[in-house]
């Protein structure tokens, strides 16, 4: 189906819920308003508040008072609470996936891929993090008269800066584990996808969550951002690399601590032994998702030359079965990308590429007859490698495909880029594609899968290299970032000094003693 008109008509959605989430947002006064546009017919569905800097404030202060007496609160009933927010959106399935389909102009498969990620986040973090925040011992100086013990403290209030791409996701799913770990959050949703994250603020409330911890500022980010990261305690970023370094400086600037996940320039290895229909399946699947606006997507893809022809013809006719449209029932396979400029951006990338004698295998055309900002999923071929559709982010339904004489040229190709975000091998192999996996400079590298294997896999860590960004989400580092720790020591014997009637020279004999036995305990037990 293709939608050019009547955006809300196909939708649950009407505008005055639109307006009612908008509400939401406190502001000292009468604020401008900032329009939010739907991509999919470019039309304006409701309007956001431009909090002030004295809004930011405001909100970092509420969610501060609120935060004392949630760190206080023991961690089981927090872990109730988030599992009651995840039971509530998976509940709340449908409507949750018109705003983020309205917003976004994704199809509704990949809407759906956003809210079922919440519900399992919410169930990993409640099971597992709090052991994780549990006090543990460690080993002491001297046994039996001497302990040491380790505590952890919330850090205070956590900015969490969202962006467009996944924005119910990445609005929540750092949001979980900080506030089951005692902290308050702030939020600021990117301005052209602010509902989603309003409508979760609303399920936080519903499912037991007290008033003031979980706050929601909209606005410009270059408007917004620097107050934000000004009056937290730490901040989280999802975004452009540039824009990364801007937000890393700023939090260095403040002595605060900070993950970010930023842009990739994706490989994927088709090795040798590699069966051609599957991989082809998994290009189109991983470059192709969310209209290729996924930081984890291929955008490189690296083929044996014994498998090139056979893939590239695979690849290219699964690529032309895909349908472009827009429907709020499952049907395309392709949605919209968010913005004219953006897709200004993409056919900017391509028309480059061309330029540069690189040849259109399918798609490379916008398709204003469907909607306003789609594109055709493309396939280049014969790109130069140090052309920008190799070099940079295309952030759109684009992948090249280069031949490689094998294994070796596929992972030096593959890690030449200053990016290092998610990588893919494919193989019939596994063990093999597991050793190619360890030498590809990514922080996630999927086997015989593009992306989502490694992002499912909520108890593993996930996050960039390079220029792809720091920190971790997901697992037990994706809740220790949010805390402070805090080392608790105790000696049964008072201070680990010499004794006034001990001479120096018989304290240097003992503790020299102590720690050849020390040492030698510590072999015995590796």
């Amino acid at each position: 189906m293709t939608q050019t008109s009547g955006a809300y008509e196909q939708s649950r959605l009407t505008p005055d819920r639109l307006a009612r989430l908008a509400t939401r947002v406190e502001t000292g006064g009468d604020r401008p308003s900032i329009p939010v546009q739907t991509p999919i017919t470019d039309t304006e569905i409701g309007t956001i508040p431009a909090c002030s800097d004295d809004d930011i404030v405001a909100a970092v202060d509420r969610a501060r008072q609120a935060q004392s007496a949630w760190a206080e609160t023991p961690v089981e009933s927090r872990a109730e609470i988030i599992e009651r927010f995840g039971d509530l959106v998976d509940e709340h399935r449908d409507n949750l996936l018109d705003i983020v389909q309205l917003e976004t102009g994704k199809v509704r498969q990949h809407a759906l891929e956003e809210v079922v990620d919440i519900p399992a986040t919410c169930s990993y973090y409640a099971s597992n993090g709090p052991a994780e925040l549990t006090d543990s011992g460690r080993a002491a100086p001297i046994p039996l008269l001497t302990s040491a013990s380790v505590t952890y403290d919330p850090v205070g209030v956590v900015g969490v800066i969202s962006p467009w791409n996944y924005p119910l996701t990445l609005s929540l799913t750092d949001a979980i584990p900080a506030l089951l770990a005692g902290n308050a959050v702030v939020c600021k949703p990117d301005e052209r996808t602010p509902f989603i994250a309003l409508a979760l603020g609303e399920l936080l409330e519903e499912a037991g969550l007290p008033d003031g911890l979980f706050q929601i500022v909209t606005g410009e980010g270059a408007a917004v951002g620097p107050a934000l990261i000004d009056n937290v305690d730490y901040l989280v970023f999802t975004g452009g690399t540039e824009t990364g370094r801007t937000v890393a400086e700023r939090a260095g600037r403040n002595l605060i601590g900070c993950s970010l996940e930023l842009g990739g320039k994706n490989p994927m290895v088709v090795l040798d032994d590699a069966d051609v229909e599957t991989a082809a399946r998994g290009a189109v699947t991983g470059a192709f998702t969310n209209a290729g606006q996924l930081c984890l997507a291929p955008e490189r893809i690296y083929v044996d030359e014994d498998r090139y022809d056979a893939f590239l013809d695979a690849v290219v006719s699964a690529t032309e079965n895909l349908t472009l449209g827009h429907s709020f029932d499952y049907g395309p396979d392709i949605g919209s990308l968010i913005s004219g400029d953006h897709l200004d951006s993409v056919r900017e990338h391509v028309d480059s590429a061309v330029e540069g004698g690189a040849t259109v295998a399918t798609g490379g055309r916008a398709r204003p007859d469907v909607g306003p900002n789609f594109y055709e999923p493309t396939i280049l071929t014969d790109v130069s490698p140090d052309s920008r559709i190799i070099c940079e982010e295309t952030f759109g339904p684009v992948v090249s495909v280069v031949p490689v004489s094998d294994a070796e040229e596929a992972i030096e190709r593959a890690n030449d880029t200053e990016y290092g975000l998610n990588g893919s091998v494919w193989t019939s192999d596994r063990d093999r594609g597991r050793a190619i996996a360890r030498e590809i400079d990514c922080g996630t590298v999927c086997v015989n899968d593009p992306y989502a294997v490694g992002w499912a896999a909520i108890d593993a860590p996930m996050g960039g290299m390079g220029d792809s960004g720091l920190g971790r989400r997901h697992g037990p580092e994706g809740i220790h970032r949010f805390v402070e720790s805090k080392t608790i020591a105790t000696s049964r014997i008072g201070p680990l000094d010499t004794p006034p009637s001990v001479p120096h020279s018989v304290t240097a004999r003992a503790l020299t003693g102590l720690a050849a036995v020390q040492r030698r305990l510590s072999r015995l037990i590796r």
